[in-house]
């Protein structure tokens, strides 16, 4: 197995309770590395912001403005960064407003520790992970948006190539991990990001980042 694959995630808490946070790290801690928490808003910010952990596990509700706050705060700035909705509430509107907000995947609290840590790899890995009742709120609201696009033309210029160095970028690969997870050089990793700046006419991949996670290819 490779040390990619061994490699333990890095996982920060977002929950107003204290008790409830302690419950997750303990029954977490064989599975991720949990590397901090906070209890606010603007505490989850700064940390999140600091540490840049792989997968954000994120209450709905707090005092001062809830998880979708703390998405709306970091989604253009860390894109790289998942997060997944962890909640007492299966309302529909809170998870429409979190998936909308940028959250990967929403599950209530009585998931077991074992499919809570089987949800945060999936979401790690690109994956959109519902509790079994809540995929059809989401599919039913997206579904009925009549503004929904139907067409990107700016991505409809990109190879299918281009699309996955692109996606791989956005998601903090280097050059080198690029290109060995492509079985491609490093040279025509290069090329490929060349090509993708010169279309869509951009100029560094940090503004590369930030589209690719508006179009949630991340």
């Amino acid at each position: 197995m490779s040390t990619e694959e061994t490699q333990r995630l890095r996982v920060f808490l977002v929950d107003d309770h204290a008790m409830f946070r302690a419950g997750v790290r303990a029954e977490l801690g064989l599975h991720v590395d949990v590397v901090g928490e906070a209890s606010a808003v603007a505490e989850a910010v700064q940390k999140i912001s600091a540490l840049e952990p792989d997968v954000v596990l994120l209450d709905v509700h707090m005092p001062d403005g809830g998880g979708r706050a703390v998405l709306e705060a970091m989604r253009r700035s860390h894109p790289h960064v998942r997060f997944l909705a962890l909640s007492v509430s299966d309302a529909a509107e809170d998870v429409i407003g979190l998936i909308r907000a940028g959250a990967r995947g929403y599950v209530t609290k009585t998931i077991s520790p074992d499919e809570l840590a089987q949800a945060i790899r999936r979401v790690a890995d690109g994956d959109a992970v519902f509790s079994p009742r809540l995929a059809g709120f989401v599919l039913d609201a997206f579904a009925a948006r009549p503004d929904a696009p139907v067409a990107d033309p700016e991505l409809d210029q990109l190879t299918n190539r281009e699309r996955e160095v692109l996606r791989l970028l956005a998601r903090g690969y280097a050059y080198k991990e690029i290109a060995k997870e492509l079985f491609i050089s490093i040279k025509t990793v290069e090329t490929h990001v060349s090509n993708v700046l010169r279309k869509l006419q951009m100029s560094n991949r940090y503004e590369l980042s930030r589209w690719a996670a508006d179009r949630r290819l991340v």
